[in-house]
């Protein structure tokens, strides 16, 4: 036995465990990053009815009905039509950002009201690397409603929605669903039941995208609802979208992207604390 012994340590056979509390992967956990982008991925993609081509469908009939109600007589804003003036603040504002809100705040949130948070605390995945994956997947799904929503409205008479800096339509289309991703995930961590994210979306988010010059050029407001409107982060997203499609925007298209930025930057610091420290998720 003890010849044995030696010759097994002799030609080093690794034990078939790893010691508890021995520290495996050493970096960045791609496979598992990818696990949970994909899981989420699919998660939405199967009921793709509902979270790609309802919204496409609902945000289009905004299109349909205020071209109708508002831009009878040639009306013009910022010097094009007033279709082709709110074709882009539609895509991003009541279609993509709405899309990144909604998937980023349900799948915590479910997971904390059916028990099943677990699937989320206990693979091998940091909160880094799990804060990455739900907002990447929560991106994708903006950008699948927001590309659904460009050709519904390209193919659609009367309104021209034909890129021209891809830069803009780049960083403000995923920066500004970065932002509200962001937001979704804080307010699933912080909610303890879905009436509270409906509130968050029904009494914030939608609101503010509305009131954000998707309609209108904030030059006709009075100054004291000129100075909310560029206190409004969704005002940035939505007129440097438009920027990417118009060349022409109401607000500085530089600042508006330091400004998304530097937001980006402080909700996903928050975010990261928040996972880190398991607020409201750990027991």
């Amino acid at each position: 036995m003890n010849n044995q012994s030696k010759i097994a340590e002799s030609l080093a056979i690794p034990a078939p465990f790893h010691e508890p509390g021995v520290k495996v992967i050493r970096n960045v956990n791609w496979p598992g990053t990818y696990a949970l982008y994909k899981k989420e991925v699919r998660r939405f993609m199967k009921v793709q009815l509902q979270t790609i081509w309802a919204p496409a469908i609902q945000t289009l009939l905004f299109l349909v009905i205020f071209s109708i109600a508002l831009g009878g007589a040639g009306r013009t804003v910022l010097g094009v039509p007033f279709a082709d003036f709110i074709a882009p603040g539609l895509i991003v504002g009541t279609g993509m950002l709405q899309a990144a809100f909604q998937n980023s705040s349900f799948s915590l949130l479910v997971g904390k009201m059916q028990g099943t948070i677990i699937d989320y605390l206990m693979p091998p995945i940091s909160a880094g690397e799990m804060l990455f994956a739900l907002v990447a997947s929560s991106v994708t799904r903006a950008c699948a409603v927001g590309i659904a929503l460009w050709i519904a409205m390209a193919l659609w008479p009367g309104v021209h929605v034909t890129p021209i800096h891809l830069w803009a339509i780049a960083w403000f289309g995923i920066g500004g669903s970065m932002l509200i991703a962001f937001v979704g995930l804080l307010t699933a961590i912080w909610a303890d039941k879905f009436d509270h994210a409906a509130a968050i979306s029904n009494f914030v988010i939608a609101p503010l995208s509305l009131l954000s010059g998707t309609f209108y050029a904030i030059d006709r407001l009075s100054p004291l609802f000129r100075t909310l409107s560029h206190a409004n982060p969704f005002f940035y997203i939505i007129s440097g979208f438009r920027y990417g499609f118009l060349s022409r925007a109401d607000s500085n298209v530089p600042t508006g992207a330091v400004v998304i930025l530097a937001l980006n930057l402080l909700l996903g610091a928050a975010c990261y604390v928040a996972l880190r420290r398991g607020w409201k998720i750990k027991a």
